[in-house]
């Protein structure tokens, strides 16, 4: 019986690791909200165009920008400071699934 026991253990562990590589952990928003926020127009004129994009699970700053330019036309430093100035009192690394957020465009 603790043999039976122990082998449904590690298979119940064996699942929950399954699960959580496989749908993952953490609760997606459904709802979109968009930041009420007007984006600041300090930005040097060569960078105030921006877009707004929806967080999908596992993206970035850094790999939404990606996607939409290609390769970084900057550095990493100047996007953060970019970022957060566009979107007033959100921090890079607090940014929510589902949430939209102003990206700045450097085309």
């Amino acid at each position: 019986m603790k043999r039976f026991s122990i082998l449904l253990l590690c298979f119940f562990i064996c699942y929950i690791i399954y699960y959580d590589l496989k749908v993952g952990t953490l609760p997606v928003m459904n709802k979109t909200v968009i930041v009420s926020s007007v984006p600041n127009n300090n930005i040097e004129d060569t960078q105030a165009a921006y877009y707004e994009h929806s967080v999908k699970q596992g993206d970035t700053v850094l790999t939404i920008t990606e996607k939409y330019h290609g390769t970084l036309p900057i550095s990493i430093d100047q996007l953060v400071k970019d970022f957060e100035k566009l979107n007033p009192g959100i921090k890079v690394e607090e940014i929510q699934v589902g949430t939209s957020y102003f990206f700045p465009d450097y085309k």
